[in-house]
């Protein structure tokens, strides 16, 4: 089986990010960048599949410019076996034509089980893994914490909005992982010096998908509302008083 686990090259989670003048977006300049940390934890749990013997090939792709090489680089430095690099030329692209260019590679490559983040950490959207199981027509889950392999079915644990949901999905399949369900390996030096000298495949978007306007577009960005200062307050009592005052703990009339 080929698995394919797409990355995105997202600000490092412990660089603190600053807005542009004009509040048309972050500031990226001289920001330390990297792989999405949910996009790491599905390719850690690839390369344990295959591993395992359930997987024969995993591949790292990677939508942008040349500057998505170094997140691609470290997939190939983890382990990975092949790194693919769509080239967009420059052009901004939405979850759904993410998800377009992803068929069109999950079907020009014949990959078997597509492993993704269950969301990345610039945009929280979540909506790039659901998009590309609409589009290929196969079945999906989302926010995996746990997985075991049975033949050609997928025994899941999955969050949802209820607890715990246990999931059986036939293979072909896409998954969207939670932090929780693996611990990404480190890096070794050798591994990242091999992985420098590794070939990345460029497939030009144009190639793969047609694209088109994007369906939404980023109208402004602003810093989150500054949060009021605590209190102290002398005792559990006035404690529970101060509570029974706040708007939502309020008795309706």
């Amino acid at each position: 089986m080929h698995i394919l686990v797409p990355v995105k090259r997202v600000v490092d989670p412990y660089v603190r990010v600053r807005l542009l003048a004009d509040g048309s977006g972050v500031d990226t300049r001289g920001l330390k960048m990297s792989m999405n940390p949910f996009d790491e934890v599905a390719l850690e749990q690839a390369l344990r599949l295959r591993t395992a013997g359930v997987a024969r090939k995993v591949t790292v792709l990677s939508c942008g410019d040349a500057a998505v090489h170094d997140v691609l680089r470290t997939g190939l430095a983890l382990g990975a076996d092949a790194a693919v690099q769509v080239d967009t030329g420059g052009q901004a692209l939405d979850p759904l034509g993410i998800a377009r260019l992803l068929a069109a590679v999950v079907r020009r490559e014949d990959v078997g089980l597509v492993l993704c983040g269950k969301q990345a950490i610039d945009d929280d959207l979540g909506a790039t893994g659901p998009m590309l199981a609409a589009l290929l027509d196969w079945p999906q889950a989302l926010s995996v914490h746990a997985l075991a392999v049975k033949g050609t079915t997928l025994e899941l644990s999955c969050d949802g909005d209820r607890g715990v949901e246990r999931l059986a999905v036939e293979l072909p399949a896409v998954l969207a992982a939670d932090l929780r369900l693996a611990e990404p390996r480190a890096i070794t030096l050798p591994a990242m010096m091999k992985a420098k000298k590794a070939p990345i495949a460029v497939l030009p978007a144009a190639e793969l998908a047609e694209a088109g306007p994007a369906p939404d577009r980023l109208l402004a960005a602003g810093e989150p509302p500054a949060r009021p200062t605590g209190q102290r307050v002398p005792d559990v009592a006035t404690l529970i008083e101060q509570l029974r005052r706040l708007p939502a703990l309020a008795t309706p009339a």
